[in-house]
C-alpha cells in the first residue's frame, strides 16, 4: 500500500476561518457551511456561491468523508476552488469537518487538506471535552488550521451524530471554555437541532434562545459562535417528496427569520445540510414520477443540482446575508 503523504490545504488553493469569521462579525452576516456528499452537491455549493459572490464553507461529516473516499474527496475540494476560479470568481473556500468525534479523525483531515476541523466533545464530561478540544488545537494550530469546538448537545440525528435531547448551553462554562481550549469558534446549543424532523408536528415552533446567545456573547465578546442543526426544513420540498411517494410527515425547522436574526449577531457560521437532502430528494423523486422510462443519472441528478442552485442562492441573500461579501 502506498503511503499517504500529508498534504497543506494551502496547496489545494483553500483558506481557513479565521480572517472569514472576522469579516462576518464586522459585516453582522453568517458564513454559509453547507454539508456535501458527492459530485452534484458540491458543483451546485460552489455554483450559487461563486454566483452569489458569497464565502463559504463546504464541508463534510466523517460518514460523508468515507463515503466519498479521502483522497477523492481531497481532489474534490481543490477541483471546486479550480472551478470557481475559472468563472472569474474570487470566493474564499474552507474545507471543513463537520462533528469529528476523535483527535485521530481530525488528525487524518489535517494531514489530507483541510483548512479547519470540527471536535465535538459536547457529550463527554466538561473537563474531558476541554482535554480533548485542547489536544485537537495544539495539533491543528501547528498547520495553521482552525477548530470549531461544541459546547451543549443537539438533540435529533445527523449521520453518526444523535441525541434524544438537547442540553442548552451554560453561558457560565463558554469563558473558562474557550481559554482553557484555544478554540477559534464554537458551536452552541441554543434550540436548533439536527435532522429534518426539529419539533413535533402540530405544536408551535419554540423560538430560538437568544437570551442564552446573547449571553455567551456578554462572556466572549467578538468571538465567533456558531449554530448547527440550521435547516429550516423547506415545506415545499417535503410537500413534493410526500406527492411522489415520500413518507416524510411532521418534518419542521427553523423559521428562516429566527435565522437572520441568529446571523446578524455573534453568530458568524451557519450549518445547513437538510435541507439540501430535501432539494435533491425532491427533484429526484418529482423526475421519476413524472419519466419513469429515464435511466440516465445526469438527467435527474441534473435537475436535482439545479434546485439545490436556487436553494443555496436563497439561503446566501436572504437568510446568512453572505451574498456579495466574499
Amino acid at each position: 500500500m502506498m503511503e499517504k503523504k500529508k498534504v497543506h490545504y494551502s496547496e489545494l488553493g483553500l483558506v481557513n476561518t479565521t480572517e472569514m469569521f472576522a469579516k462576518a462579525m464586522a459585516g453582522k452576516y453568517a458564513i454559509p457551511a453547507y454539508n456535501f456528499n458527492n459530485l452534484e452537491q458540491l458543483q451546485a455549493i460552489i455554483t450559487a456561491c461563486a454566483e452569489t459572490n458569497s464565502p463559504v464553507i463546504i464541508q463534510v461529516s466523517k460518514g460523508a468523508r468515507s463515503y466519498a473516499n479521502e483522497t477523492m474527496l481531497r481532489c474534490m475540494a481543490m477541483g471546486a476552488v479550480q472551478m470557481a476560479r475559472e468563472t472569474g470568481s474570487n470566493i474564499p473556500i474552507c474545507l471543513h469537518l463537520d462533528h469529528g468525534d476523535s483527535f485521530e479523525l481530525c488528525k487524518s483531515c489535517i494531514d489530507s487538506g483541510f483548512s479547519s476541523v470540527m471536535i465535538d466533545g459536547s457529550h463527554l464530561p466538561y473537563d474531558e471535552n476541554v482535554a480533548l478540544t485542547r489536544q485537537v488545537v495544539e495539533y491543528a494550530h501547528q498547520n495553521d488550521v482552525t477548530v470549531e469546538g461544541e459546547l451543549g448537545v443537539l438533540a435529533g440525528i445527523e449521520d453518526e451524530v444523535s441525541a434524544e435531547h438537547s442540553t442548552y448551553t451554560k453561558p457560565e462554562e463558554v469563558e473558562d471554555f474557550v481559554k482553557k481550549t484555544g478554540v477559534d469558534s464554537l458551536a452552541i446549543s441554543i434550540g436548533t437541532s439536527h435532522g429534518a424532523y426539529k419539533f413535533k408536528a402540530g405544536q408551535p415552533v419554540p423560538p430560538l434562545r437568544f437570551d442564552i446567545l446573547e449571553e455567551c456573547e456578554k462572556r466572549i465578546p467578538g468571538f465567533p459562535i456558531v449554530l448547527h442543526g440550521a435547516s429550516s426544513v423547506v415545506q415545499e420540498y417535503v410537500e413534493l417528496i410526500n406527492r411522489y411517494g415520500g413518507k416524510m410527515e411532521g418534518a419542521i425547522g427553523i423559521p428562516e427569520e429566527q435565522l437572520r436574526q441568529a446571523a446578524a449577531s455573534a453568530v458568524c457560521k451557519i450549518n445547513i445540510d437538510s435541507d439540501g437532502r430535501l432539494a435533491v430528494t425532491a427533484k429526484v423523486r418529482e423526475y421519476f414520477a413524472k419519466d419513469p422510462k429515464e435511466f440516465d443519472p445526469r438527467k435527474y441528478l441534473g435537475e436535482a443540482r439545479k434546485e439545490l442552485v436556487k436553494l443555496i442562492k436563497h439561503k446566501n441573500e436572504t437568510v446568512l446575508g453572505s451574498a456579495g461579501k466574499a
